[in-house]
């Protein structure tokens, strides 16, 4: 269904778009407009981080870009990270490509990176990526309350981590 490629330049469009739909970003932050120098810059430093390991969602097939995910804030003395994720296309929003992207990064993770553990945030109130990340295997490890202001409104945050070995 998809598969994960390196970051390439026509990409950037594509996430400059994507961080700048409001929709899309209050799933999982407060929403800002982005600059395009902004962005650029971003696109340009991600691409050449140690700290960070990015990709493109692809689809199979037609290799059209769907989305991307990261694993960020690697400590390889601690072999930890922090794992985030967006499906920027709508039409493949709930279709499963989340969870089979995840399935992959934590593959790379635990496999490549011979990580031990992956963390990360979700709102309360994104329960589609909730499932997602118990169907990989996620716990959840604790509660952040009200600690986003989004839209006026303060949403709990939801820790979750898996261990090498737990993926399913």
């Amino acid at each position: 269904m998809i598969r994960l490629r390196q970051l390439q330049d026509p990409d950037s469009d594509l996430l400059f778009t994507w961080i700048n739909t409001r929709e899309l970003v209050v799933l999982s932050a407060p929403f800002r407009e982005v600059s395009r120098e902004c962005h650029d810059e971003w696109f340009g430093e991600i691409r050449r981080s140690n700290e960070v390991r990015i990709f493109a969602i692809a689809l199979e097939g037609d290799d059209r870009t769907i989305g991307y995910c990261q694993l960020r804030k690697i400590d390889p003395i601690s072999r930890n990270a922090e794992l985030q994720i967006r499906i920027g296309d709508p039409s493949m929003q709930g279709r499963g490509a989340g969870t089979a992207a995840v399935r992959e990064l934590l593959r790379y993770g635990f496999g490549t990176l011979k990580l031990h553990r992956v963390h990360l945030q979700v709102f309360r109130g994104n329960v589609r990526a909730q499932r997602a990340y118990l169907k990989c295997g996620f716990v959840v490890e604790g509660v952040q309350r009200q600690a986003v202001l989004i839209d006026d409104v303060f949403e709990d945050i939801v820790m979750m981590g898996i261990l090498s070995g737990e993926q399913t």
